[in-house]
């Protein structure tokens, strides 16, 4: 079996077609379809069920799936663990966030964190499926919610997430300091997405006092969010560190109350793991960027 072999086949396994895996890996659809036939014949059993169009992993293509993504991870822990000791201090890290996080918290970060460190090579993600591409090494590294319930990763706690009330400086409430949970069901909102992390804490929360929000329009992008609240269109529910950051002198922040919804959100990253030079000083920077964050925000 050749390494190239591999990771054609772990491109198909992800991409589950052929033109899609070969595209990405950088080839022809014909050459990548050739390489897998060679794989299975070296192997002596089929590693895709071909149904029309669509391809399906069989049971054996599911063992070498799974061998194949340690292998390849393996692989990749060496070449971080060879930098780190020649000294590089650089590499390539790949973080998984959920969606709407990275408006949330990463924009200004990334770039502070680039600036810092110019030869580390980041990208960002977002996904619904943080821990699960963490744990099939998609990505090096997770930002999502606590608990995290499985031994294979290593889980840091970052900082208990508290949401508030944003209103525009003119609103009826910009008066007030706090205002309970069960006012949302008075007021006019915008928000985001039934499906979105954010909307559905606050569905949760609202749902054990009671009532149901009904927001007057929603939107998937944070930047949308804020702009309407600024407009005076309507109130608007996400994170206090954030709204507590932000410039714009247009929008009041209340707390919630009675009760104030909060979630925990945590780092994880496979245990078994090279922790690589670049992972390490992403980890530093993120823990200090939000600690800096919270402190401006309990000073403001």
């Amino acid at each position: 079996m050749e390494f190239k072999q591999l990771q054609y086949f772990m491109a198909v396994c992800e991409e589950l077609h052929f033109s899609r895996a070969a595209e990405r890996m950088g080839v022809s659809a014909p050459n990548i379809s050739q390489q897998i036939r060679a794989l299975e014949e070296e192997l002596g059993v089929l590693l895709f069920d071909r149904i029309g169009r669509k391809i399906v992993l069989t049971d054996a293509g599911a063992i070498l799936r799974e061998h194949g993504s340690a292998a390849l991870g393996q692989l990749r822990q060496a070449g971080d663990a060879i930098a780190d000791l020649k000294h590089k201090q650089g590499g390539a890290l790949s973080i998984g966030v959920l969606p709407g996080d990275a408006d949330l918290l990463f924009d200004a970060l990334l770039l502070d964190f680039h600036r810092a460190y110019p030869q580390v090579s980041v990208s960002l993600l977002e996904t619904m499926k943080v821990t699960e591409q963490v744990l099939d090494r998609s990505i090096d590294i997770g930002v999502t919610i606590r608990p995290v319930a499985d031994e294979r990763l290593t889980t840091i706690p970052l900082f208990r997430e508290e949401f508030a009330l944003a209103v525009n400086s003119q609103h009826p409430l910009a008066a007030e300091s706090a205002v309970p949970l069960a006012k949302l069901a008075s007021l006019k909102l915008v928000l985001f997405p039934g499906d979105h992390q954010c909307r559905r804490l606050l569905e949760q929360y609202c749902l054990e006092q009671g009532f149901r929000v009904q927001p007057h329009l929603e939107t998937t992008t944070l930047a949308s969010l804020l702009r309407m609240v600024e407009q005076g269109f309507g109130a608007c529910v996400l994170p206090r560190l954030l709204l507590e950051n932000l410039d714009g002198a247009d929008i009041r922040t209340l707390r919630l109350i009675q009760p104030t919804p909060s979630q925990d959100i945590c780092l994880v990253y496979r245990s078994d793991r090279y922790v690589s030079y670049a992972m390490r000083t992403f980890i530093k920077t993120l823990r200090h960027y939000i600690e800096a964050a919270i402190r401006h925000a309990n000073i403001s």
